[in-house]
This record gives C-alpha cells, structure tokens and sequence, in this order.
C-alpha cells in the first residue's frame, strides 16, 4: 500500500479488536460461531433498537439475498430497486432469478423517489406483475424519504427490505437506518463507517425470521444427529474471529460517526466559496448523515466549465483517491435490458458526482491537502 496516497476510506481500528480475537484464539474458538458472534449480535441490538434482532453474516449481499428468500421472491417474480446503487443492492435479485425494477432517485437526498416509486407499483400491478418487495438504500449514509417509501408500501401491502449497508449510525426522526424495513441489511466491508474486514448483518423485528436467517445462513442443517439437510442452505454465517473485531468496531461507532460528520463540515466550510459545487446535504433535522462518504456535484455550467472528471484527475495527479459517484443499475450492461421508472436524476448525478475522502483516520493536515488541490485547479 502507498504509505504516502490519501484513500478514500480506509478501515480504522479502536485499538480492542485484538482483545476479543485473542479471547478466540486462546479458547481455540476460531471456528464459525462462538461468544463474540453472540455478543457482537446483542451489541447490534442494542445500538439500533430494542425491539430488532440481528443475525452476523459474511456480508451485506448476503443479507439482501436472503431477505429475499424469506420474503418468498421466486424465479419470474419482481422487486422494485433503487438504480442509484452499488451492484450489491441488485445482484441479490438475480440469484433468486427474479426481475428488477429499477427507480429514478430524487433530487433531495439523491435516494429512491417515492414518486416514481408509486408510479412503478402502480404500472407493474396494471400489467399482472406486483411487485414482492422494495428495496430502497440509504446512499453514503444519507437517511431516502423513508416515511413516504414506507406509505405507499403500506398502502399496496409490499415489504420494504432496507438496504442500510452505508447507513450504520445514520437515523431518521431518531430512529435508526436499518430499523424501518420488515428486513434490512448492514454492511461491514473493509470501507464501512466499522468493519470486520469483510461482513455484514441481517436486521428484523421478526425473530422467527432472524432464526429462519440464521439457519439458512449455515448451511441449513436439521435438528439430527447426523447431516441431515431439507433445505438449500448457504455459508454466510460470520466466523467468531471476524466477529470479535466487531465487537471492538462497536465501542468506537459513536465516535467514527462523529469523525465522519466532521469531514464532511471541514469540506464544506473550505470548499464554501466555490461557485458550482455542492454536497449531498441532509434535507431537515429530521435527516442525520453519518455521511460515512461526502459527496458532492460539480456543475461545469457554474464552475466555468470545469468537471467531476477534472477534478477527479487533479486529485489522481496529487496521489489522493476519489471516486465517481455509483453509476446506476439501469445503465449497467448487466442490468440494462430491466424495466426503469424515472427522469434522469442519476444519471446526472453520476455524471457531475465525486466521493471525496472521507475515512475517520484522515488527519487535518490530509483534509487540507484535499481542498488545496482542488483550489488550485485553474479557473475554478
């Protein structure tokens, strides 16, 4: 790794992983499941609401694929996604054979538009295909509509499966990201506002669906003596190794939550003056970001025509990372042949949109080389 390049979001350790995974290794517990496994599940449960259950797994798309299957999404059947998205929140879909429907964002947190939302179910139920479920996301931790996504699954009776995998410590109203859907999903990759590496989680309020979760996620073995197997069955299930870095990701939350947040305020009062870039912005006090990335637009009409990609390639050229924002589902080769309901909101997004650095490990000083570099792009 460049000791010297500024990334994007890098992992940061608490300092007390080590303990719980040399607990493991002492106990020689290092086999999938085992004490951190649990512990890390009720420190979850704790963090997000007293009223959910959690089952750790090996990712978030894990998660995603099998609320799917919990919620009896089956071959030819359709589910209603968000197109401005990573792969993940989709290729679930795809195991189960299903059909995404894809849906425009809005122009407000840049998530799922409840109006094209209404419309989709509207049209797929007029043309014999309602919809098994919706899966909208909370991008880069910014909290979707998720009282108006979640009325009018209400009113045509389809569950929400939340994607919540970049919205740990993000809520809405006061409620936790991940706590809305009859399922959601977290992630904890290498990237994430905490990570275990790799890894993800299984959200409800449903505890028989959490159990369903659970045994599905390993290998769905029968209650016998022997192996004995009525169900296809998966390997999600997380280790008792990774779920000790967990456990101690979760007594820094709060405070990577609080470093993120802060990013996001160094950038937005350094870059405030600059005519024709703006940042992905929480809509109302009822909206909290743990805005685990800061985004933002640059509008070449305004910035004298200056790009996303300029400045993109400016901070290449300086050794700093940053990324384009998600390019959407439906104008992805894999996915394009897919029903889309919208206006073209992401697919402007996508083309003036840039992740900035955001890790909570990202010193002043590397903040400071950010902005920098983009002051001295010429005419900007």
């Amino acid at each position: 790794m460049n000791k010297n390049r500024i990334w994007l979001s890098l992992a940061h350790m608490g300092g007390h992983e080590q303990d719980f995974i040399r607990q493991a290794f002492d106990s020689n517990w290092v086999a999938p499941l085992g004490p951190n496994v649990d512990a890390f599940e009720n420190d979850l449960e704790t963090f997000l609401s007293d009223h959910v259950h959690v089952a750790t797994l090996v990712s978030g798309t894990a998660a995603l694929h099998l609320g799917l299957i919990l919620l009896n999404v089956h071959p030819g059947d359709e589910v209603i996604c968000q197109s401005f998205t990573f792969s993940a929140s989709t290729n679930p879909i795809r195991y189960q054979n299903a059909t995404p429907v894809f849906i425009d964002s809005e122009k407000d947190t840049w998530n799922m538009s409840p109006e094209h939302l209404e419309r989709a179910v509207k049209d797929r139920i007029a043309k014999g295909k309602k919809p098994k479920a919706i899966i909208p996301v909370h991008l880069y931790g910014m909290p979707a509509k998720i009282e108006e996504i979640r009325t009018i699954a209400d009113q045509y009776e389809i569950p929400v499966l939340e994607d919540a995998a970049e919205a740990l410590g993000s809520t809405y109203k006061g409620i936790h990201c991940g706590t809305f859907g009859e399922i959601a999903a977290l992630s904890f990759n290498g990237n994430k506002i905490i990570t275990t590496s790799g890894g993800g989680a299984f959200v409800s309020k449903n505890e028989g669906w959490v159990k369903k979760a659970r045994f599905l996620a390993t290998q769905a073995r029968d209650a016998a003596p022997h192996y004995q197997h009525s169900h296809i069955g998966y390997n999600y299930r997380m280790s008792n190794i990774v779920a000790g870095i967990g456990r101690g990701q979760m007594q820094v939350l709060s405070e990577r939550v609080e470093q993120r947040r802060k990013n996001n305020q160094f950038y937005r009062k350094h870059l405030a003056g600059i005519e024709g870039i703006t940042f992905q912005s929480e809509l109302s006090p009822d909206f909290y970001s743990n805005y685990w990335l800061t985004t933002i637009i640059v509008d070449p009409e305004k910035t004298g025509g200056i790009t996303r990609e300029d400045l993109r390639l400016a901070l290449e050229n300086a050794n700093i990372e940053s990324r384009p924002l998600w390019k959407p589902m439906h104008l992805q080769p894999v996915f394009s042949d897919y029903p889309y309901y919208g206006e073209g909101i992401c697919e402007s997004l996508f083309d003036k949109g840039l992740c900035l650095p955001s890790g909570s490990i990202l010193t002043e000083k590397e903040l400071a080389k950010v902005v920098e570099t983009i002051l001295s792009i010429p005419s900007l």
